[in-house]
């Protein structure tokens, strides 16, 4: 299996695949392939066993379903290109090193990988803090790709430093880095300050990816230029995106 990376503000992931080889990815992400490759798309793969396991990688922002790519009859590709500006970054995952990922950045993966739901210490703060308190757990064994927005900033913390970071920034962790939810200080920041309530406290040993690009920004970015049926308000969205049972239907009905 090869891996090309092209492009630089909205990268395109590139796979040859191997006669028998296997690429996983949610549905929808696919952007294009060669005829030698098949597709199946399924629940029970990703780590999934039963049902239950698909629904709680649909909390976590992926999809019921996940797609399986396979090179048959000869040799295959497949791409995958990133749907807001900012990078692609390959990981290598390993028993006992996994990584927490934000809602919508896992692009694709080998077989092996696991997804799963990936709640903070404090499930409460979890189901009312937003969207952004919802991660991805990518665990188990192989490479998985995963989606950052903007420019990245990585930093490496040392054992106990701590880092404060608004839930929308956090792009991606090593597992192995504690994070938990902490409110801001103040009456008067909390409510009039525009930086919400919550933020999430990462305390190392580990690696962090911080992005400076959110989905959030983006679309609150466009909205001027968009007409009113087309834009949805920040109230309506953060609505729909606040608990788990919005999570659920937002991966089953809504667009990425």
């Amino acid at each position: 299996m090869e891996s090309r990376i092209t492009g630089t503000t909205m990268p395109v992931l590139e796979i040859g695949l191997e006669p028998g080889e296997t690429i996983l990815a949610e549905p929808g992400e696919l952007s294009w392939m060669t005829p030698t490759v098949q597709l199946r798309t399924t629940t029970a793969t990703a780590g999934a066993r039963g049902l239950w396991g698909a629904v709680t990688r649909a909390i976590a922002g992926g999809g019921l379903f996940m797609t399986e790519f396979t090179a048959q009859g000869g040799r295959g590709a497949v791409a995958f290109a990133a749907k807001i500006p900012g990078s692609i970054e390959p990981v290598q995952i390993a028993p006992g090193a996994g990584y927490m990922v934000h809602r919508h950045g896992f692009l694709c993966a080998t077989q092996g990988v696991q997804l799963a739901i990936g709640f903070q210490q404090s499930l409460g703060a979890g189901i009312f803090g937003g969207s952004g308190f919802i991660m991805q757990r990518v665990t188990g064994a192989g490479t998985a790709w995963v989606e950052l927005g903007g420019e990245i900033v990585s930093q490496d913390l040392a054992p106990g430093e701590t880092l404060l970071v608004h839930p929308g920034h956090v792009g991606m962790f090593e597992e192995r880095v504690n994070f938990d939810i902490t409110t801001i200080r103040g009456i008067t920041n909390a409510l009039f300050g525009g930086d919400g309530l919550f933020l999430v406290r990462l305390t190392g040993p580990g690696r962090i990816w911080l992005q400076t690009l959110t989905m959030p920004g983006l679309a609150h970015g466009l909205a001027p230029y968009m007409g009113k049926e087309a834009a949805p308000s920040q109230t309506t969205t953060a609505a729909v995106e606040g608990g788990v049972a919005g999570a659920v239907l937002n991966s089953l009905f809504g667009n990425r």
